[in-house]
Parts: structure tokens; sequence; C-alpha cells
């Protein structure tokens, strides 16, 4: 089976509008890492250097990049990018996880 993370287009406008303002040959990347209140905790950083086990997601020539351990726990999901009255940010809907916080920045499986 492949592994693989869709993105709406509203991430996709959301993350080329704030690459414009990053250095020539910035990226996108999604990582998971330990912590956050439900075991896993999605980041979201710009990047400039890939590394061996990261693969590289490109729609509309805009690359998203995201390495072999965080993809087997996002696999399947969505990015999208959520604006509401008060703030806006990036949410991943994740099939693989059991439970979320109430903010939605962390998960377990």
């Amino acid at each position: 089976m492949i592994k693989e993370i869709k993105f709406t287009d509203k991430a996709l406008k959301q993350i080329d509008n704030l690459l414009s303002k990053k250095d020539k040959g910035s990226f996108f990347r999604i990582a998971i890492k330990g912590g956050g209140c439900s075991g896993f905790q999605y980041t979201f950083r710009f990047d400039t250097q890939k590394n061996d086990d990261d693969l590289v997601f490109e729609k509309n020539g805009i690359e998203v990049v995201v390495d072999k351990v965080s993809l087997e726990l996002v696999h399947g999901g969505t990015l999208d990018y959520v604006e509401e009255l008060i703030c806006s940010y990036f949410q991943v809907t994740n099939p693989n996880a059991s439970s979320s916080c109430g903010c939605g920045t962390s998960f377990s499986i």
C-alpha cells in the first residue's frame, strides 16, 4: 500500500502564500513528535534541507515534505487550513488517530 497524505486547496493556497515570504528553496514540512497532551504532536515548519527518509508530495508546484516515520502516523489523512473568527491554523484530519486533544494539535493511536 502506498502511503500518502492529501491537501485541501485552502491548505495549499496558504502554504504557497507563506512560502512566497521565505527564502528560495524553502518547503513546508509536516512532522510528528512525541508529546502533547494526547501522545503525539503535529508540527508544521518551513525547511530548506531534505533528509534521506523524507518523502516529497507535490501538487500545483507546491512541495510538502513528510519523513517516513511521520507518514506512517498520518497516512490517509488530509491537511487543511482553517480560518475562524479568532484564529487560523493548519489542521490534520487523521484516520489513524483513536483520540485527539481538544485543541487538535495532538493525538493518540
